[in-house]
């Protein structure tokens, strides 16, 4: 739907030329790195301050506007895209770091700076912001999408490291959630319930996050199994004789033959771990040899260690690189990415039943993941305008979602819902779904927060 032009002329108002209604800038806001069909806002607006955000959301809840929070625009379910029309609000400009407590191991942050930023900012205090998703993606996004990725293992989930929120409500309210405090017991957690709620019950405008040690020492290693079951008892086996591992991460031989062959490499053409330990010189040394013994009892081979950085990085590409790398192996296709998370106990069950699924259905889908966490991605490289082909990627995701349950998992372990997971959410939440429904409706009753995404609110 079109906006309004009386809304359109108070947001101008507010944001003079922060507030794009033409252009390029409408199309780059439409677009996304998954399938789903390029859909531009009505506009684009750039706050710089909470209270222009709070105005903003206060003029678009007068005139029934949808508002959609975007970040660094790598979400993989749709989740920042106007389906229903609306301003995008972009926190590109809000973007600082507004004081660190390294006393506390804490630093107060702005949504729209990226990880990568953020530990540049921090870099001579000695310490880091961990959590990795693979993309340099903005902080407001990680909150919001509850993101994980390759050092979850070790430092948890963007949610374990946010302490405390400031969220602009749908009405224009702006209300503070968690403390600087490392725990509390007053009253609901909503610092919580907003983590993970892709901006569809506030706009995120301040996070507390928590820190880390940046560690003395690094050592990771690249190592091939004969097959992929052998990987994840080596796996499991390193998890229960408590070494403690940074990363550890998963390729299966159809990324490697496609990274050989798009990047001029010699990787053997099988399953692979890639470790990473932190620690002291002694501790990270120590670790990664007895992650060895363990490794090599199941059948490891080709051990590739490394502990300079430039080392560390070679190493590092075939996983870092996979997503681009498996895309660019079919020229002009687009990617659908799966990421359920299973215990870890049911990790090779649940790829070797996903493997067969993609044989039977004529898929490519090369097989990576987190598998420390029991988590992994199938990437489904679709031809663009196939709508055949798109539909048997969609079975495939139904089965994959089904199998997650089945094994006691979850249908996203770290993308989120958006659009294109919000389908099987009754299969995982059965009536609790509707429990996020009444949330929803409770703190958004105009519906126009992100509206159509995670939840099904019928008004």
């Amino acid at each position: 739907m079109m906006m309004d032009a009386t809304a359109l002329s108070e947001l101008s108002a507010l944001l003079g030329s922060r507030l794009i209604t033409a252009g390029g800038d409408l199309r780059s806001h439409g677009q996304n790195e998954s399938w789903f069909p390029e859909t531009p806002p009505d506009a684009v607006a750039y706050p710089e301050t909470t209270e222009e955000v709070s105005r903003l959301v206060a003029i678009c809840a007068r005139h029934g506007c949808p508002v959609v929070a975007w970040g660094a625009g790598t979400s993989l379910e749709g989740h920042a895209l106007a389906f229903d029309g609306g301003v995008v609000v972009d926190f590109a400009r809000m973007n600082r770091v507004l004081e660190v407590r390294p006393g506390d191991m804490q630093v107060v942050v702005q949504p729209g700076i990226t990880r990568e930023a953020l530990n540049a900012e921090l870099r001579a205090t000695g310490l880091m912001f961990p959590v990795d998703p693979g993309a340099n993606a903005s902080i407001g996004g990680m909150a919001g999408t509850r993101a994980s990725g390759t050092t979850t293992v070790r430092y948890g989930t963007v949610r374990d490291n946010i302490l405390a929120l400031e969220v602009v409500l749908a009405d224009g309210r702006v209300i503070r959630t968690g403390s600087g405090a490392r725990k509390s017991a007053a009253g609901y957690d909503l610092t919580g319930l907003f983590v993970g709620s892709e901006g569809t019950l506030g706009l995120i405008t301040e996070l507390t996050l928590r820190l880390h040690g940046q560690p003395e020492a690094i050592s990771a290693a690249v190592c091939a199994f004969p097959d992929f079951a052998a990987a994840v008892d080596t796996v499991i086996a390193t998890i229960q004789s408590g070494i403690p591992m940074a990363r550890i991460e998963f390729v299966d031989e159809t990324v490697a033959r496609i990274f050989n062959a798009q990047a001029g490499t010699a990787f053997p053409e099988l399953p692979h771990l890639m470790v990473e330990f932190h620690g002291s010189d002694a501790s990270a040394a120590e670790d990664a040899r007895r992650f060895g013994e363990v490794a090599e009892s199941f059948g490891a081979l080709g051990f590739d260690w490394a502990s300079t950085t430039e080392d560390r990085n070679r190493l590092w590409r075939m996983r870092h690189g996979a997503y681009r790398t498996c895309i660019a192996s079919r020229p002009g296709c687009m990617g659908m990415v799966t990421d359920i998370c299973v215990p870890i106990s049911r990790l090779a069950e649940a790829v070797a039943e996903t493997r067969a699924d993609i044989a039977e259905l004529e898929l490519v889908g090369p097989i990576l993941g987190h598998v420390g966490d029991g988590n992994f991605h199938a990437i489904l490289l679709l031809e663009r305008d196939n709508p055949e082909e798109l539909a048997r990627a969609k079975t495939l995701t139904r089965r994959l979602a089904e199998r997650a349950v089945r094994l006691g998992g979850t249908v996203t372990g770290e993308h989120g819902v958006g659009v294109g997971k919000k389908g099987l959410m009754p299969l995982e939440h059965g009536e609790a779904w509707e429990v996020m429904a009444r949330i929803k409706r409770a703190l958004d009753p105009d519906g126009i927060l992100n509206p159509g995404k995670v939840v099904e609110v019928s008004q």
